[in-house]
């Protein structure tokens, strides 16, 4: 199995695209440390892993909470000794929120979990990977379609969505020295409980309101698993995969 022995952590590994490249890569033969607020679905996510396969580390954790992360990094290193990847991937939404009556609450509460979040996950696996032996790693961060265009009333997820794109390109910056690669991958309408929405239909930049297609979170899966499966010589610095159909190109 290409992943044999390699160890990753996955947050917001309990549901929808986070549950889904989590079971893939245990199914490549990868420990996985499982992530997320929800113990029990994270437990269930563990269920999954194909019988032999790789070996899962559930980890209850609040990405936005530093003490938190803290405690996913060392229990990951203590279980399994070092870090090859991380799947940057907890991630918060406040659709449909018009600009002029977007809260600071929400505001701080979006811009927690999706940036800081992002971001003390992405320091506290840099550091690891930087000292261990053999050194390096890959991060792979979940930007989103939202990282290029934004959807009406939907400013604190593009404005996040936005900075993971700066945020992934300095840690490609700043990792050469330690041959640590980052890489982003920018998901449309994987359908996830996050785009339940999408079959009721959303706001369009017209202003009109359609249903959108969605697509198996399972094919972005097999993206993350492609992206790491190459030698650290070589790096998707960016990837998008989507809908076929759904309004991007063209969008607005």
């Amino acid at each position: 199995m290409a992943g044999a022995g390699r160890i990753a952590i996955v947050t917001g590994a309990g549901t929808g695209v986070g549950r889904a490249v989590a079971v893939a890569l245990l199914a490549e033969g990868y420990g996985v440390a499982l992530a997320g607020r929800r113990e029990a679905l994270l437990a269930e996510t563990a269920a999954m892993a194909p019988a032999g396969k790789g070996k899962a580390l559930v980890v209850p954790t609040d990405v936005a909470d530093p003490a938190s992360v803290a405690n996913l990094f060392a229990r990951t290193h203590q279980g399994f000794g070092r870090l090859d990847l991380l799947f940057n991937n907890a991630g918060s939404n406040a659709p449909g929120i018009a600009f002029e009556d977007l809260s600071i609450e929400k505001w701080n509460e979006v811009v927690a979990v999706n940036l800081t979040g992002a971001f003390l996950c992405a320091q506290a696996a840099f550091r690891i990977m930087k000292d261990q032996s053999p050194r390096g790693g890959r991060i792979i961060n979940n930007g989103s379609l939202s990282a290029h265009v934004p959807r009406p009333g939907s400013a604190p997820y593009t404005a996040t969505k936005h900075a993971i794109t700066g945020l992934t390109k300095t840690i490609s910056l700043d990792g050469r020295r330690y041959d640590i690669a980052c890489g982003q991958i920018d998901i449309g309408n994987a359908a996830t409980p996050m785009t339940a929405r999408m079959k009721k239909g959303v706001a369009q930049a017209d202003g009109s309101v359609r249903e959108e297609p969605t697509m198996d979170p399972v094919h972005v899966a097999r993206a993350v698993v492609y992206m790491d499966s190459l030698p650290m010589e070589a790096n998707v610095q960016f990837l998008t995969v989507m809908a076929t159909k759904m309004p991007f190109i063209g969008r607005g």
